[in-house]
């Protein structure tokens, strides 16, 4: 059966109610991060707004809530990148996306002049530090580690933590004062899911179609990090559950509860919207042309420097970025169109900032 054909502004409007930025919210924290898979979270503060706007309580404390429960946690399950992970899906995600960034892991250890012996001899240091429940910030670990014997200046230490998370022993957990404390993460998460092969491939699929679709293949591989092979046999497993549509030729894939959303829900979706910088909306996908005018790509990150800058939502359509400037009472409210912003909607920017969780 032919898919119906839609068009790229139509796959825009689809995104934001499949993420839940437009139409019926997540009932909490812990639901949002489970249904799109996983959320950016390189930077901390954004990733809480960017979970918070999409649940029923608008709250960027109750997403610190859920860390602090251990409901939600932090690491780098997919390509090296931090993000935010309901507890229970990290260890299988790990499992399945690990081994390929590890395999690059001994040429950065040999750069940084660790070896792997230091490595055990790290994580023999920060498991005494934390057995038995205890946490610690990026700094007091580090410290611990330096004490059990191995350096930790320069990026050692940031390679030895990210390490460690990846090979599963530690994890960012409770927040601290703004940031996350460091925990063991067998001790933190409670009641892991046990995925394997073909099994989590599929899992893994199925979660960024329903969360993120329309997509394509080759969004899952950017996405996830893993190969175009793993991504269709991680397709073929979650196809049955899933829609697709026709875009320009190209076959996208999504929940089929997705379009109902969006008719009953067109209109907040065609409305203003503000993102965090590193929002999912953008960052979700390999080919964002279907709401990122490719000419103004270098407007959301300028120099490719990877700091993704919060933008301005209308229709689906990225039409230009906004910032807090100033501090305090004299704080305000910057934005900048690509070209020209639509009608009312720079009045508007203000308001909508400040009723961001």
């Amino acid at each position: 059966m032919t898919p119906p054909r839609t068009s790229p502004r139509e796959v825009a409007l689809l995104r934001l109610v499949a993420q839940r930025v437009a139409g019926p919210p997540f009932p909490d924290a812990a639901a949002a991060v489970r249904a799109l898979g996983a959320v950016q979270g390189q930077d901390l503060p954004g990733a809480l707004t960017s979970v918070a706007l999409r649940t029923a309580g608008r709250s960027r404390a109750g997403v610190e809530a859920a860390l602090d429960a251990g409901d939600v946690v932090r690491s780098w399950p997919m390509r090296s990148t931090l993000h935010l992970v309901a507890a229970e899906d990290l260890p299988w995600m790990l499992a399945v996306l690990g081994p390929r960034v590890l395999a690059g892991a001994a040429r950065r250890r040999a750069v940084l002049g660790l070896t792997e012996a230091d490595c055990e001899q790290a994580r023999g240091a920060v498991t005494r530090a934390l057995t038995g429940g205890r946490r610690l910030g990026r700094a007091d670990l580090l410290a611990a580690v330096r004490d059990g014997g191995v350096e930790v200046s320069g990026q050692r230490g940031y390679h030895l933590l990210w390490y460690l998370a990846q090979t599963g022993t530690l994890v960012l957990g409770p927040t601290d004062g703004g940031d996350q404390a460091f925990v063991l993460l067998d001790e933190w998460v409670r009641e892991p899911r046990r995925l394997e092969g073909e099994e989590a491939l599929g899992e893994l699929a199925l979660r960024f179609f329903t969360g993120h679709g329309p997509a394509g293949v080759a969004d899952l591989v950017r996405w996830a990090g893993t190969t175009v092979r793993d991504a269709r046999a991680g397709l073929a497993l979650a196809r049955p559950a899933l829609e697709a549509v026709d875009v320009d030729g190209t076959e996208l894939y999504l929940d089929p509860a997705t379009p109902g959303r969006l008719a009953a829900h067109r209109a907040e979706a065609e409305a203003v919207h503000l993102l965090p910088g590193f929002d999912e909306f953008v960052l979700g996908y390999a080919d964002r042309t279907c709401a990122v005018p490719p000419e103004f790509a270098d407007r959301i990150v300028p120099g490719g420097n990877g700091v993704f800058r919060s933008t301005v939502v209308v229709g689906g359509q990225v039409v230009g970025t906004w910032r807090w400037t100033g501090k305090g009472a004299r704080r305000t409210v910057t934005a900048e169109p690509f070209t020209a912003f639509p009608d009312g909607v720079a009045e508007r920017v203000p308001d909508l900032a400040a009723a961001l969780p």
